[in-house]
C-alpha cells in the first residue's frame, strides 16, 4: 500500500513541476507550489527520507519530468561477477550510477566501471531495461529506468574509487550484502542467465 501511495506522491510532484514550468498565472503557480509541498510531505512519510533531502533532490528540476536512468556494468571473470562496495551504505552492487548528459549508455558503463573499480572494460550488449518500481527495491522519490549492460574486462587493476570502499569478484553463491537500492539478487541472477545464454533476448518492461 505504501508503494501505491508513494507512486501517487511522485505523480503529484511531476504534475506540479509541469505546472510550474509552463504556467504563467500567479494564482496557479501558487497552487502548484502548494501541490509540490504536499507531495514532498507524502514522500517523507512514505519513504522515511527527511523532507529537507527530498526538497534538495527536486529543487533544480525543470521542464517536463521524466524517469532518471541508472546504468549498471555487469563484468564477469569465469563464474564470478564484479561488485563494488558503496561508501554510502557499505553494501555492494555492480559498478554504475545515474546517466550523465552527453554520454551514451555504453560510455557511462565504461566510465563508471573505471571510476568505481579501476578496471577497463568493453561493453558487449544491453541485456535489460527495467522499471525500478516493478522490482524489490526500497521506496524511492524518483522513478528510475535501470539499464544493465554486459561487459568484458580489457585491462586495469582492481582498486576502489572516490565513491567506493572496495572492488572484488564474487560467486553467485557467495554474494556480499547487497545495496538493494541499486541491485537485487534476482537482477544478478538475470545477469548470469545472459552470460550463460548469449542468444537470450533483451528484457524490456
Amino acid at each position: 500500500m505504501n508503494d501505491l501511495f508513494l507512486g501517487f506522491a511522485k505523480k503529484i510532484q511531476s504534475i506540479a513541476q509541469i505546472g510550474l514550468t509552463f504556467n504563467e498565472n500567479p494564482f496557479d503557480i501558487e497552487r502548484y507550489h502548494e501541490l509540490r509541498e504536499i507531495s514532498f510531505k507524502m514522500m517523507e512519510a512514505l519513504s522515511n527520507t527527511p523532507i529537507e533531502k527530498i526538497t534538495k533532490l527536486f529543487e533544480h528540476e525543470q521542464g517536463y519530468q521524466t524517469p532518471k536512468v541508472d546504468v549498471r556494468s555487469l563484468i564477469f571473470r569465469g563464474e564470478e561477477i564484479l561488485m563494488i562496495q558503496e561508501k554510502m551504505d557499505h553494501c555492494w552492487a555492480p559498478p554504475g550510477g545515474f546517466a550523465d548528459i552527453g554520454l551514451t549508455p555504453y560510455e557511462i558503463a565504461v566510465k563508471e566501471a573505471k571510476e568505481e573499480s579501476g578496471l577497463e572494460i568493453e561493453p558487449i550488449r544491453l541485456i535489460a531495461v527495467l522499471d525500478k518500481n516493478k522490482h524489490n527495491h526500497p521506496p524511492s522519490p524518483w522513478d528510475i529506468y535501470k539499464l544493465f549492460i554486459l561487459c568484458k574486462e580489457t585491462g586495469g587493476a582492481l582498486q576502489p574509487g572516490t565513491e567506493t570502499l572496495d572492488a572484488r569478484f564474487f560467486k553467485l553463491t557467495e554474494l556480499p550484502p547487497l545495496s538493494t537500492g541499486r541491485i537485487t539478487k534476482e537482477q544478478i541472477e538475470m545477469a548470469y542467465e545472459f552470460k550463460n545464454n548469449p542468444g537470450k533476448l533483451v528484457v524490456c518492461e
